[in-house]
């Protein structure tokens, strides 16, 4: 379900990052080489990234798939940033389709995306739901699992929780609430990556001054690194935490 990537380093194309690899998320689309739980990523995809000097970031979501999309071809050939977050997607059932639905969520600063699925749904979500104000559940961008998700770590978010507690007290308010599924985030404010391995596979590639977390490798190149499951990983300042492991590559 779904393959999602996020980029922090030197001023680069989406299509250096997101087409130009021989296995990254633009081929990902058709052919993922890890991807456990379906095949084919046509759902939609979508692309957030943040220009100098402005925290909000800009997104391009489409209901199509990446590789029928002839404008995306020059956006992403002009297009550069220092910080990016994309995702193709496989639609879980029963979730709506159409843009809207479409990672990357978008809240403040943030970029969110989620790889996954909530078992059930929508009837198993309903008491996780009923823990956030109605207000929220208004401003939902669309009737999907992931738009719900991200309404549960942005609220922890907006409650002064650090990035990576938002997202591990998500995971443990779900397990309480006895909802399954799987629950790979990812997350951004173009200057971190906080993400998690939570069912589905995950991994991490440092590159000079460049960091790339993303759902699986892009390319056969060494230096990827397998998140393992249950893990939180951040990325701020130079350093790469995996749970209470650090790696300075500043």
């Amino acid at each position: 379900m779904c393959r999602h990537l996020a980029y922090l380093g030197p001023q680069a194309s989406l299509q250096a990052v997101l087409t130009d690899p021989p296995h990254g998320l633009y081929r990902q689309s058709w052919a993922s080489r890890r991807q456990r739980y379906g095949t084919v990523n046509a759902d939609g995809f979508g692309v957030g990234w943040y220009a100098d000097g402005d925290p909000v970031p800009a997104r391009y979501r489409r209901a199509l798939p990446i590789w029928a999309d002839e404008s995306f071809a020059d956006l992403s050939r002009v297009t550069r940033t220092g910080a990016l977050l994309a995702a193709v997607r496989s639609a879980s059932p029963g979730t709506e389709h159409g843009a809207t639905s479409v990672a990357p969520f978008a809240g403040d600063e943030w970029l969110f995306s989620h790889n996954g699925r909530i078992d059930g749904w929508p009837s198993s979500a309903a008491a996780i739901a009923a823990t956030l104000p109605a207000a929220t559940l208004l401003e939902l961008d669309a009737r999907v699992d992931s738009a719900l998700l991200w309404a549960l770590v942005l609220h922890r978010l907006r409650s002064g929780l650090a990035p990576a507690d938002a997202i591990s007290d998500t995971i443990r308010a779900l397990a309480e609430a006895g909802v399954t599924g799987r629950f790979n985030f990812l997350l951004t404010d173009g200057r971190r990556i906080v993400a998690n391995a939570a069912g589905d596979t995950l991994c991490y590639r440092i590159c000079e001054e460049s960091l790339i977390v993303a759902s699986e490798p892009c390319d056969d190149e060494g230096g990827w690194v397998d998140v393992p499951d249950g893990s939180v990983i951040e990325v701020s300042d130079g350093l790469v935490e995996v749970s209470d492991g650090r790696i300075d590559f500043g």
